[in-house]
């Protein structure tokens, strides 16, 4: 962050949920250095609690979300406030490339290369030129414009961005993603942790769909459709039965596909656990989202504007 290449005043607000490590020792340090640090209190832990006290704190004229276990390129901040000021857009960020540090987050890193891994999250994969999304990775708003719509909504533990991006294109915004703001993600480092992850993704997915029916992508369907076809397959349901099990083959060949394609780029060994890394985040963001229509009801409105649209 200090890094960047910026040819104007900035501050950068670190706020601390509470850790437990070194984290504020490290912050206050820079602090002591670099009068541009703060460090500010978030006592809910939240995501969006969070992103809402540095919205409050901020006095700057831009607003730039940067999360941790990333790293941004030194002209992000620069790059994303002139795509601002040309106008027309209301959010700008770059595409979320996975890069491993670790052995399970290595693996979680070549999934989120393929088709089968990013889904229909068009800001996951390496761009070209600028694109349109319906979301987008960390980012730079006009802090009027955030203010306006009454910040992050803190309703939203997870899948807030994505919340937040339905209101403010709901009102005419858009969203772009430009290739030179790409920012390396770090993924989990574990199975359990990677699990918990896709758990969360798969439940507010199905809040956020309640609110904003136009925002499902068909592929968020998939993983809970994996899910209740597994369980097909499972019971004594005759022809249903033989159906879904064709259908459980037809996966485990997309699977076995996609291994394969990372395996002739990454080389037999790095791949060979990609099928349990696909599992983990299939099921586990397919049984979040079936969790989610028991808590906040499925979302209909939302299915049914899709099949209508098929």
């Amino acid at each position: 962050m200090l890094a960047q290449r910026l040819d104007r005043a900035a501050e950068f607000l670190l706020i601390d949920g509470g850790s437990t490590d070194r984290s504020r020792q490290i912050i206050e340090e820079h602090a002591a250095r670099d009068p541009r640090v703060r460090l500010l209190d978030n006592p809910a832990r939240g995501i969006p609690q969070a992103l809402n006290i540095g919205l409050r704190a901020a006095t700057g004229t831009y607003v730039a979300r940067m999360d941790a276990h990333t790293n941004y390129p030194p002209d992000y901040l620069e790059t994303g406030i002139a795509r601002l000021e040309r106008g027309d857009v209301v959010s700008v960020s770059g595409p979320q490339l996975a890069v491993g540090d670790g052995w399970w987050s290595t693996r979680v890193a070549l999934a989120l290369r393929s088709a089968l891994g990013v889904g229909g999250a068009r800001f996951r994969r390496v761009q070209e030129a600028e694109i349109e999304v319906d979301s987008g990775f960390t980012g730079i708003w006009r802090r009027d414009v955030l203010l306006a719509a009454e910040g992050w909504d803190e309703a939203w533990s997870n899948d807030e961005d994505l919340e937040l991006a339905a209101r403010l294109r709901r009102q005419g915004g858009r969203y772009v993603c430009l290739p030179a703001m790409a920012a390396s993600y770090i993924p989990r480092s574990s199975p359990r942790a990677l699990a918990r992850q896709y758990w969360r993704y798969g439940l507010y997915r199905v809040k956020t769909t309640n609110r904003h029916p136009d925002s499902l992508r068909p592929s968020q369907l998939l993983p809970p459709t994996l899910v209740l076809t597994a369980a097909g397959a499972a019971l004594p349901l005759g022809r249903l039965s033989r159906l879904a099990r064709a259908a459980l083959g037809v996966y485990g060949i997309a699977v076995l596909g996609s291994t394969a394609q990372a395996a002739r780029d990454a080389g037999p060994l790095e791949a060979a656990p990609l099928p349990l890394v696909y599992l983990a985040m299939h099921l586990s963001y397919g049984l979040g989202f079936l969790r989610g229509c028991t808590r906040w009801g499925p979302p209909i409105e939302a299915i049914a504007g899709r099949l209508r649209r098929l």
